[in-house]
C-alpha cells in the first residue's frame, strides 16, 4: 500500500492551476479511450458483418468484460503502488504494443483464418486487440484517483459529471467513425488508424507534470491487494453494498453487449449503425453535462439507485417493436443516465475512501462490476442463438407474444431486452430497502472531507 499527505491549495491560483492538470489528464485520457473504443467497436461490427454470429459478438463482449474483472484489481493496486502519470504512461505503451501486434497478424495470417470462430487465430487476433484496450482501464482507475489528489471536495461531483460527458463525447466519435470505417475502408485501414492514433496522448504523458504525495513502500504490498481492497471496503459501513448496487446496472448492460449490436444491425446498416450509436451517445454528454452543473443531490447512494431503476424501465420497453425511433429513444435515454450512476458510486468512493487506498478499492469495485456483464453475455449470447430466437421465429412463438412484441426478424432479442430490464428494475428496488443501503447513506452523510487536494 502507499502512503502519502495530501496538501490543500493555499490560493485560488493553485486551484485553478489543479483543475487545468486535472482536465488535461482527463482529455489525454478520453483520446486514449477513444482510440483503443474505436477498435474495439471495429472489431465487433466486423466479426458480426463476416460471420453474422450472435454468439461469437456475445462471447466477445463477454470475454472482454472478464478480463476487465480479471485486471482491474491488479491495475488498482498498480495506481495506489505507483504516481499515477508512470501508471498511464505504461498502459500507453501496453497498448501500443498490442496494436502493432494486431497489425501485423491482420496483414500475415489468412482472413479465412481469423474469421473462423472456433480457429485459434481468431482467439488469438482477438485477445491481443482486446488485451490492447482492456489496459486502458489503468489509466480510468488513475484518473478517478486524481479527482482526489486535484479536486477541492465540494468540485468532486461536478469533476466527475465532466468525466462523463467526455465519456460521451469519446463514445460519439467513436461509435460513427468505427461504423464508417469498417463500412467504407475495411478493418485493415481501421488496426491502422487506431495504431497511429495511440501514439499522440502517450507523447501528452511525458509533458504533462503532477504533483504527487510522496509514495512510501509497505513491504507486505502485494501486486494483487485484494486483502488490502477489501479491507478498505469493509472499513466504511455499508460500502461493500455500493459495490454490490453497481453491479445492477451490469445486469442490463451484459444484455445489451451480447445483443444490442446484432439487434441494431439487424435493423440498420453497419454505416447508420455506428451513426445511430453516435447520435445516441449524445445522451451520455447531456447527462454528464446535467452532473457537472447540478451535481448528484444529497444522496448520491439514492441516485444511483434509482437511476438503475430507469435502466430497467427502458430495457423493457425500447424493444417493443422494431421501430428505428424507438430503439434510438430508447438508446438515447439509456445513455443519458449513465454518467449519474457512474459519478454516483466515484462521488462516494472518493469522500469516504483514504487517498492512499483509493485505487485499490476503485479496482475492487470494477472487478466486481465487471465480471457481472461477462457473465449474464456468456449465458444469454448462447441461449439467444439457439434457443430463443429460434422459438420467436416459429409460428408457434411469433403467435404467442405478438401481442407484446409485433413481428419481425430481432423478436427473440427484444424478448430478452424485456426480462432483462424487469429484473433489474426489481433489483434495484428491492436494494432501496435494504439495511445497507440506509447504513450507506448514513456514512456517506456522516462523512468530513478528510482527503484534501494535493497542491
Amino acid at each position: 500500500m502507499s502512503e502519502g499527505r495530501l496538501d490543500p491549495p493555499t490560493t485560488e491560483t493553485s486551484r485553478a492551476s489543479n483543475w487545468a492538470k486535472f482536465l488535461h489528464l482527463l482529455v489525454n485520457t478520453a483520446v486514449a479511450s477513444l482510440t483503443s473504443n474505436f477498435l474495439w467497436f471495429a472489431l465487433v461490427f466486423w466479426v458480426y458483418l463476416e460471420t453474422r454470429s450472435i454468439l461469437a459478438t456475445g462471447v466477445l463482449g463477454g470475454v472482454y468484460m472478464l478480463l476487465l474483472a480479471m485486471s482491474s484489481m491488479y491495475f488498482g493496486s498498480l495506481v495506489d503502488r505507483y504516481r499515477k502519470l508512470v501508471v498511464m504512461r505504461a498502459s500507453a505503451w501496453i497498448t501500443l504494443t498490442t496494436f502493432v501486434l494486431a497489425t501485423i497478424m491482420f496483414f500475415t495470417v489468412p482472413h479465412d483464418a481469423l474469421l473462423t470462430v472456433s480457429g485459434l487465430w481468431f482467439w488469438v487476433f482477438s485477445l491481443v486487440i482486446l488485451a490492447g484496450c482492456v489496459v486502458e482501464q489503468m489509466r480510468n482507475l488513475a484518473l478517478a484517483t486524481t479527482v482526489t489528489l486535484l479536486i477541492d471536495e465540494p468540485r468532486r461531483a461536478n469533476a466527475n459529471g465532466l468525466v462523463g460527458t467526455v465519456q460521451g463525447i469519446t463514445f460519439l466519435v467513436t461509435s460513427v467513425f468505427s461504423g464508417l470505417s469498417v463500412g467504407l475502408l475495411g478493418m485493415g485501414p481501421t488496426i491502422l488508424i487506431a495504431m497511429a492514433c495511440t501514439i499522440a496522448p502517450m507523447i501528452h504523458l511525458y509533458i504533462l507534470r503532477v504533483n504527487e504525495p510522496e509514495i512510501v513502500r509497505d513491504p507486505e504490498f502485494r501486486a494483487i491487494d485484494f486483502r488490502g481492497g477489501w479491507r478498505a471496503i469493509l472499513g466504511v459501513p455499508g460500502l461493500l453494498a455500493l459495490v454490490l448496487f453497481s453491479t445492477f446496472n451490469n445486469l442490463t448492460g451484459g444484455v445489451f453487449m451480447a445483443l444490442l449490436d446484432p439487434y441494431g444491425l439487424t435493423l440498420f446498416e453497419v454505416e447508420i449503425w455506428g451513426l445511430v450509436l453516435g447520435l445516441t451517445s449524445v445522451g451520455m454528454i447531456l447527462g454528464g453535462l446535467i452532473v457537472a452543473r447540478t451535481g448528484l443531490g444529497k444522496n448520491p447512494i439514492r441516485t444511483l439507485l434509482l437511476l438503475v431503476a430507469v435502466t430497467g424501465v427502458i430495457g423493457i420497453f425500447f424493444g417493443l417493436r422494431e421501430w428505428p425511433w424507438l430503439l434510438i429513444s430508447g438508446i438515447f435515454l439509456f445513455m443519458t443516465v449513465i454518467p449519474a450512476i457512474e459519478a454516483s458510486e466515484q462521488t462516494v468512493i472518493q469522500k469516504v475512501v483514504p487517498f492512499e487506498r483509493q485505487g485499490r478499492v476503485f479496482g475492487f469495485a470494477a472487478t466486481f462490476e465487471a465480471a457481472t456483464a461477462p457473465i449474464t453475455a456468456f449465458i444469454i449470447a448462447p441461449i439467444a442463438e439457439f434457443i430463443v430466437v429460434p422459438y420467436m421465429q416459429s409460428p408457434a412463438g411469433a403467435a404467442q407474444w405478438q401481442w407484446l412484441l409485433g413481428t419481425g426478424e430481432a423478436r427473440g432479442m427484444a424478448l430478452i431486452f424485456v426480462i432483462a430490464g424487469l429484473l433489474s428494475l426489481l433489483l434495484a428496488l428491492g436494494a432501496m430497502l435494504t439495511r445497507s443501503y440506509r447504513k450507506l447513506s448514513q456514512s456517506y452523510s456522516d462523512a468530513e472531507s478528510t482527503h484534501p487536494v494535493g497542491s
